[in-house]
This record gives C-alpha cells, structure tokens and sequence, in this order.
C-alpha cells in the first residue's frame, strides 16, 4: 500500500487535473461547491498520493489509513481524487449530483474510497476522534486524518473532539484546517471572528503546525512531523486561498457554493488552471 514518492512536479499535476475535474463537474451539475474544494485540493493530493497508506484494488484492508472530509460539501475535490487514485473510472464524475449517481452533493459513503458520509458540519471530526480511538484499542498501527472547514470550526461539537482527542492522547490522528477564510456567508473573521487559531488549540493540548495549503513542501514536512508525535493528535493550520486557480473565484464568497455561471468563464476557469 506503500505510496511511490512523487516528486512535487507530480504532484501539481495531479492536482491541476483533479481542479479540471472540480470545474467540469460543478458547471456539468449546476450547482455545488468550487471554492472550497479548489483550497483544499493541494493537500488531498499530497495525502493520496504520497502520504496515505490505501490500496484502491483492495479498499477495505484493515491496516489502511482512514480519512474524513468533513467539510463534506467540497466533494468535488474528494471525488475527483478518488478517481484520479483509481477508486472508480474518472468517466463517472460526470454523474456528480444527478439523480442517476452515487457522486452526492456532500461526501457519501457509497463511493468507493469514501470513508464517512459527511455534510452536516462538526460531525466529521467526532467520526475522525472515533476512528482514531477504535485503532487504538484494536493496537492498529494506521492514521486517521480528518479535513475541517475554518467556518466549520464555528461548531461546537468541533471544540468537543478537541477535548476527546487530548484525553485519549490520539496521537494517530491528524486534522487539518482549511483556513481559507470563507464561509457560505461572507468571510469568516466578519462572521464569527476565531482570531488565535493556534492559541485556542494549543492550550486544548494539541500540537499544532501552520503552513501554507498550497506549497507541497510544507504540506509534506507538517504530515511528516505530525507522524513523529509520541502522545499528542496534531492539528495542521493549511493557509488556503478559496477558489485557488481561479482567477475570479479566488477569495470571492459568491463561489463558496456557485459554478461558473456562463459557458465563457467555465472556459476561462479551465483555460487558467492548464496554464497554471
């Protein structure tokens, strides 16, 4: 189940096709969310791709790692690297959000790869916390990594998995926030202000590292220094942009949840992400 080590280069183009697939499947639907899934789409690769022990030919092998998005409403960036990992055929993306698919709006455990359906915000790390807690009284030695939205954080039941994750010292779990600074209603610090992210959590008990969301090279040595906690789970800040790759959609609230609304900046959403 071992991942080849990729090199950056690689990856990126793994991560430009999966953004190809976020558009076609968001404009072909007519709906969904591409902000958030174009942010946190550089560290889905980084996990699938390099970091995370899974086997697409046998999904269900007990030693893998396990992995929640809990902001599930960025299920294009899941399922477009599920697909690109060769969990399913990339020809099914096009079903995304149509009546004749298993490819929901938010994540769905009936996907092949999926590990949680999720959706409903601050239950996915609670899902996360319970995995981590199972593989450890069952002696597993895998990983349990969760994706957590930055407007999601404004849940109470996310500062609730905090407190479990430090009684139980999950040191085998992993979270990191997509701080893109976004929410469905504008922006976050406008919303709910969260200011000292780090603080907050630190004095929670947990490690906490803080990176930028898009340099392959922070993303691996944050996972990689997580890894070497001896008690503690660790909590990975990826400073994201919203909409990344997108000219216009980057840090523009109106594409949190809206596709390209016209043929001509589908095209050009496409036409810069290749260039990229």
């Amino acid at each position: 189940m071992n991942n080849v080590a990729l090199s950056v280069d690689e990856l990126r183009e793994i991560s430009k096709k999966a953004r190809l697939h976020i558009i076609e499947m968001v404009y072909g639907a007519k709906s969904g969310h591409p902000g958030g899934s174009l942010s946190i789409i550089d560290v889905l690769t980084v996990l699938y791709f390099r970091e995370m022990h899974v086997d697409p030919v046998n999904p269900s092998d007990p030693g893998r790692d396990l992995f929640v998005l809990s902001k599930g409403h960025a299920s294009p960036a899941l399922y477009s690297i599920l697909s690109l990992k060769g969990y399913f055929p990339e020809d099914l993306l096009t079903g995304f959000r149509k009546i004749s698919s298993k490819l929901e709006g938010h994540v769905h455990y009936g996907v092949p790869g999926v590990e949680a359906s999720t959706g409903s915000l601050g239950q996915g790390m609670g899902v996360g916390v319970g995995m981590a807690l199972a593989s450890k009284l069952d002696d597993k030695k895998n990983w349990i990594y969760v994706v957590i939205g930055d407007g999601e954080i404004e849940e109470g039941s996310i500062w609730e998995s905090f407190m479990a994750g430090y009684k139980y010292r999950l040191n085998n779990l992993i979270v990191i926030l997509d701080r893109n600074m976004i929410q469905l209603d504008g922006f976050t610090e406008d919303i709910m202000p969260m200011m000292e992210i780090k603080n907050k959590v630190e004095s929670f008990g947990w490690n906490v590292l803080e990176i930028d969301g898009h340099n392959y090279d922070e993303i691996i040595s944050a996972i990689e220094k997580a890894k070497k906690s001896k008690e503690y789970p660790t909590l990975i800040i990826a400073r994201t942009v919203k909409g990344k790759g997108v000219s216009y959609m980057e840090n523009n609230p109106k594409y949190h949840g809206s596709p390209p609304e016209s043929e001509d900046l589908y095209l050009k959403a496409l036409k810069e992400i290749r260039e990229n």
